[in-house]
């Protein structure tokens, strides 16, 4: 059974930063692709940011290219998505998701992801 367990949330203040962790486990990790997507209030979920396990390859929203980054550690089987100068805009419900195929065209399409995660909330605010 894929598993998916999102962690590292919390209350912040503008500009500061956060290190979000996504737990996997029921599936071979290094065969997927894993995605962070968040969910600000009132608001549908947005595909932020995924990066493929057997390539490497990173895709980013233009909404948080230059601000955050995303790692994975196969020896772990966990992705982690780095946030710096965050933004009270960046206040949301963060989710992580895996799918065992990478769409190009629109690689952070919520559609695609067939396996998520529970949420971790991040709050930006002073």
């Amino acid at each position: 059974e894929v598993q998916l367990q999102a962690s590292g949330g919390g209350l912040v203040p503008p500009g500061g930063s956060l290190r979000l962790s996504c737990a996997a486990s029921g599936f071979t990790f290094d065969d997927y692709v894993i995605g962070w997507f968040r969910q600000p209030p009132g608001e549908p979920r947005e595909g932020i940011s995924c990066i493929s396990n057997s390539d490497g390859t990173r895709y980013y929203s233009d909404l948080v290219k230059g601000r955050f980054t995303i790692s994975s550690d196969s020896a772990k089987n966990t992705v982690y998505l780095e946030m710096n100068s965050l933004k009270p805009g960046d206040t949301a419900v963060y989710y992580c998701a895996a799918t065992a195929t990478l769409v190009p065209a629109s690689p952070l399409l919520p559609l695609w992801y067939d396996s998520w995660g529970q949420g971790t909330q991040v709050t930006v605010s002073s």
